[in-house]
């Protein structure tokens, strides 16, 4: 972080961001990264997604693909990818931390997928079609107002939704909505190649400790 840039977190600040013309430049330069290493990842990654979608067939019913709409750049609507990992009368239009008995609906193998982040490969996909980067915000759901709310008068939307990014290196499920927002928009503020390899290196770390996953409301 650059030592003359406020940290929304330290600060508490709420003023709407205004792209610089290192924002603007970087924004380009992480975008064509995006293409080049979802590409990369594609080739080692399509033996492991055809077992794990076959796998997921097999062991429950449904798809093996779970598409639900989220909120990307500008606000704009998107269809993101998953690996299912619920029963198919699980709820459809929840966040799953919201659930209040999530380990019912969540299969066997859906645990393990969830639990290594398995589910997120079909992303790489929305990755490559430019609704995601690989580090940006974690992208939400319509039916989450409030933070949409939050998202909107701090400029987060200026930013494309990430698989991974500031909040789920940070507590990820164990934050509350606040918290997160003011993380997204801490990486809106100083957005960077270092910042993102950062993130990059601790999500790996974090995925092989499955650290801060937490599934559904803790009564």
């Amino acid at each position: 972080m650059d030592p003359e840039q406020k940290s929304p977190m330290e600060e508490g600040a709420t003023a709407p961001f205004t792209p610089t013309k290192q924002f603007i430049r970087y924004s380009k330069c992480k975008r064509a990264m995006d293409c080049f290493f979802a590409l990369l990842l594609m080739v080692p990654g399509a033996v492991p997604s055809c077992v794990i979608g076959i796998l997921v067939t097999v062991s429950s019913r449904g798809p093996a693909i779970f598409s639900q709409q989220r909120i990307g750049r500008n606000g704009k609507p998107f269809n993101c990818y998953k690996f299912r990992t619920m029963r198919k009368d699980a709820p459809h239009n929840c966040a799953t931390p919201d659930f209040k008995d999530a380990d019912k609906y969540i299969t066997p193998l859906g645990k393990i997928l969830r639990k290594t982040s398995l589910d997120e490969l079909p992303q790489l996909f929305n990755v490559l079609k430019g609704d995601m980067s690989f580090i940006g915000p974690r992208p939400l759901i319509p039916e989450e107002n409030d933070i949409h709310e939050e998202r909107m008068k701090r400029g987060v939307y200026l930013l494309r939704p990430g698989i991974s990014g500031l909040a789920q290196i940070n507590g990820r499920d164990r934050l509350d909505a606040s918290t997160k927002v003011r993380y997204d928009e801490e990486y809106l503020c100083n957005v960077s190649f270092r910042l993102d390899a950062k993130i990059v290196f601790k999500t790996f770390f974090g995925v092989l400790k499955g650290n801060d996953i937490v599934e559904g409301k803790k009564e």
